[in-house]
């Protein structure tokens, strides 16, 4: 196997710029985007999906793990030639998908064989993009290595109580356990960011231990935390509405104090909020 270029040379010689309104930030520290790829653990047999590798950063100690195959999911065309020329350095089998990673299936794209995820995410899609694999059905994906601003990152991880608990720490600790394992400096990018990012790996919990009604749980939480500040007898008024009943009906039948906030309910209390909610509903 034969070395590529250095990737500063390969985006001077493609003429490629990071473009903001694609939340682009090139990460082009080798010793972090190792490190990164690291992460993903064992990968024989295992399909890796990259979510926007952009120049290819990341994508080259991806490729150096020889998983199966490596997947990139890119939907700025100007990269596409650049990272093909650079998967011809190494003998892993490599794809290359044009495509809104929105929109993309990839469960379909790994034939239903294990997957890791892997990603820089661009900071304009990332919480959807981890909602939307968190909602999958069946969970094709086995880990996910993701970058996110730190602020988001920390909104993954957040225990009850803390102040970056919410809605997305609920909606993930229903279906995976996750753990910041990185930071990366604002500096590590090009252009940098005007904040810091963090590494997440998320791992899904046994069958029998996931919530897997996410879309009772959306409901629930969104009305929840969109006042914050206000008692769950008041901020669950929209929920209820919704199901046709009072957020004092929800909140007994769940087992929760109508005085509480919603900051200091665990996720279990709102796996089972949401449960009463669905049997309200239904």
């Amino acid at each position: 196997m034969s070395t590529p270029p250095p990737l500063r040379e390969v985006i001077a010689e493609y003429g490629l710029r990071a473009d903001k309104s694609f939340g682009q930030h090139f990460l082009l520290d080798l010793n972090l985007t190792g490190k990164i790829a690291s992460l993903c653990g064992d990968v024989s047999g295992i399909t890796i999906i990259e979510v926007g590798p952009g120049p290819g950063g990341l994508t080259r100690p991806l490729l150096a793990l020889a998983p199966e195959r490596l997947i990139a999911v890119e939907m700025d065309a100007r990269f596409i030639p650049a990272l093909e020329a650079t998967a011809d350095y190494y003998p892993t089998p490599f794809e290359m998908i044009e495509g809104d990673a929105l929109k993309v299936d990839e469960a379909a794209l790994t034939g239903g064989g294990p997957a890791v995820i892997a990603s820089n995410l661009p900071y304009n899609v990332g919480t959807p993009l981890l909602i939307k694999w968190l909602k999958a059905e069946p969970v094709f994906w086995h880990r996910l290595v993701l970058m996110f601003q730190k602020e988001v990152a920390e909104r993954v991880v957040a225990p009850a109580g803390s102040k970056a608990y919410g809605r997305l720490a609920i909606l993930t600790a229903a279906v995976a356990s996750a753990r910041i394992v990185l930071n990366a400096p604002a500096r590590a990018f090009t252009p940098p960011p005007k904040v810091d990012s963090a590494v997440v790996v998320i791992e899904p919990l046994p069958a029998a231990q996931r919530f897997t009604d996410l879309a009772a749980l959306e409901v629930v939480t969104e009305s929840a935390f969109g006042q914050r500040r206000k008692t769950l007898r008041k901020s669950l008024g929209i929920a209820a509405g919704k199901a046709g009943t009072s957020a004092e009906t929800l909140l007994e039948a769940a087992g929760i104090d109508p005085g509480a906030r919603a900051e200091t309910i665990p996720p279990e209390g709102f796996f089972r909020l949401a449960k009463a909610w669905r049997d309200t509903k239904s």
